[in-house]
């Protein structure tokens, strides 16, 4: 990309994208065009290709998705899968009908086998089946990877799929109901300190692994690889260290400065019990993250307490 290059940042209001959005500004990027929902639905095929058409895109980052935690996938499986399918379906076709030079698809490490060997390679895609609450996520995610490879294949374009593994940063969505862990255990012992509650309670029992990569970190890894790899296969893209539930749940309590009790309620499901990414491709490539996991926490603690509460 030249740094006049015009690019689109799908989702740029999103953890992701934003993210992208603040990475290619410091990076010197001048022409960056985004819209917000209300002025371009990418659910909307016409709206969608006349986007296109009228702003002539050469560069897109599709990290527009409809995202969420066990909860939220649990209760809304078939918007999951509609409105992501449609999403990227619309985004992907318009930018192959209008000559987009190269695109960037952003999936998800839940595109793997629940049972995948640890840690889990590119190659495992499909090689077994899915963990049954994010499902239907995971197959809209996986369809949006064999587009972007089937049209590769037959129109010979660019579009590459990158596969995030956990993510947290600013601008995360902090609701309980919806969030991913990460953020929901930052808000829980926040309310549990500021109420002065004796104990905070966090589904499962504690003993899955999850890796947690940085939003801003993410953004790095995904403007590397724009300007820098044109393969069809799909790239991992995380820290290559993962943390058990109860280790995070302690290291968030301690971050917060939260002095009761943490209650692991084991009727609750666990999900996958270890998602670690394999990040040797990433790594050969030239790319590793930078920033620890504390530090990306304590960090997202202050932007929570200064951004997010001031909206409540």
């Amino acid at each position: 990309m030249e740094l006049t290059s015009k690019i689109f940042v799908a989702g740029h209001r999103g953890l992701v994208g934003s993210a992208i959005l603040r990475a290619l500004e410091a990076k010197g990027y001048t022409n960056l065009v985004y819209r917000t929902r209300a002025e371009l639905d990418l659910m909307d095929r016409d709206r969608v290709l006349s986007f296109f058409e009228e702003e002539g895109i050469e560069y897109v980052f599709l990290a527009a998705a409809k995202v969420g935690g066990i909860v939220a996938n649990n209760e809304y499986p078939a918007d999951f899968i509609r409105d992501n399918i449609i999403i990227q379906t619309n985004v992907i076709d318009a930018a192959y009908r209008n000559n987009v030079e190269k695109l960037l698809f952003l999936g998800s490490t839940c595109i793997y086998p629940k049972f995948a060997p640890q840690p889990m390679k590119e190659e495992y895609l499909l090689t077994g089946i899915l963990e049954p609450t994010n499902e239907p996520y995971a197959i809209a995610k996986i369809a949006g990877i064999t587009m972007c490879q089937s049209y590769n294949r037959q129109y010979g374009t660019k579009y590459i799929s990158v596969m995030p593994t956990n993510m947290y940063g600013p601008n995360d969505n902090f609701d309980l109901k919806t969030s991913h862990v990460l953020p929901a255990l930052i808000r829980k012992f926040h309310e549990a300190k500021v109420n002065q509650l004796t104990e905070v309670e966090v589904w499962g029992t504690g003993t899955p692994r999850r890796e947690f990569l940085h939003s801003d970190d993410l953004a790095d890894a995904c403007i590397f690889l724009m300007n820098t790899y044109e393969e069809n296969e799909i790239v991992n893209i995380g820290v290559g260290e993962d943390i058990s539930i109860k280790e995070l749940a302690y290291l968030i309590k301690d971050v917060v400065g939260y002095e009761g009790e943490v209650v692991f309620n084991t009727t609750a499901p666990d999900g996958t019990p270890r998602k670690l990414v394999d990040v040797t491709k990433i790594n050969g490539l030239g790319w590793k993250a930078s920033i620890p996991l504390e530090e990306g926490i304590k960090a997202v603690y202050e932007t929570f307490q200064h951004e997010y509460l001031v909206r409540q």
